[in-house]
């Protein structure tokens, strides 16, 4: 039986990542913008650049589309496998294949391991695992993007903010791995924002204006 929940777990990480892969800010500008975003604005993969590039009408799918590999990444495989429900064995099951999703979005094999810096589909991870605090951190960034118009120091804020909110606010005393999941997160994505960091210091970064205009912006 172990050798056949080894086997499974192996499957499941690799089936992981190829989910997290799916390049969606690439498909989406190639096939029907006919733009590689990867060319242009950040020259990153993800659905900010997205936005940025070829605006709402790509940038919502794209958003969409990653958060939901992260999501699926959880969900899906996690029906599967032996773990009961709400045991801390099945927290870390989900928890190595949605960083393994997250691992395909930021090194996608299917677009020459150049792909989006990982938060939406992080934030997917999040809503399969603990919806009540990925709701909390969606706030947080809500809340900073629309008083500061970036996406990107929004994004940093709900990282740092969520070690906080899986240990003060839902006390995840009983699944230690979740909080170490939450601090190792919020690294992650600091480490993935270090360019944004140095722009937002340099007051270089570019400000997202809020619409609901879903025809394109082509700024």
């Amino acid at each position: 039986m172990d050798d056949i929940l080894n086997l499974y777990n192996i499957i499941a990480l690799v089936l992981a990542y190829l989910i997290g892969s799916v390049p969606s800010a690439v498909w989406i500008g190639t096939l029907f913008f006919g733009v590689d975003v990867r060319e242009h604005g950040s020259k990153n993969a993800g659905a900010t650049n997205t936005f940025r590039v070829l605006g709402k009408r790509a940038g919502f799918p794209v958003l969409f589309m990653d958060i939901i590999k992260g999501w699926a990444a959880v969900t899906i495989l996690s029906m599967f496998c032996e773990f009961g429900h709400g045991t801390n064995q099945l927290v870390n099951f989900q928890l190595a294949v949605g960083m393994s999703a997250v691992f395909g979005h930021i090194y996608p094999i299917y677009a020459k391991f150049k792909g989006g810096k990982g938060v939406a589909t992080l934030l997917g991870i999040i809503f399969a695992i603990h919806p009540e605090a990925a709701g909390i951190a969606f706030g947080v960034f809500l809340i900073t993007f629309l008083i500061s118009k970036y996406v990107s120091l929004g994004a940093l804020c709900a990282a740092v903010a969520f070690p906080f909110i899986i240990i003060f606010i839902f006390k995840a005393k009983d699944t230690p791995t979740l909080i170490y999941f939450s601090i190792v997160m919020s690294l992650l994505v600091i480490y993935t924002h270090r360019s944004n960091i140095d722009r937002l210091l340099k007051k270089e970064e570019n400000k997202m204006k809020v619409s609901f205009n879903l025809r394109r912006n082509n700024k």
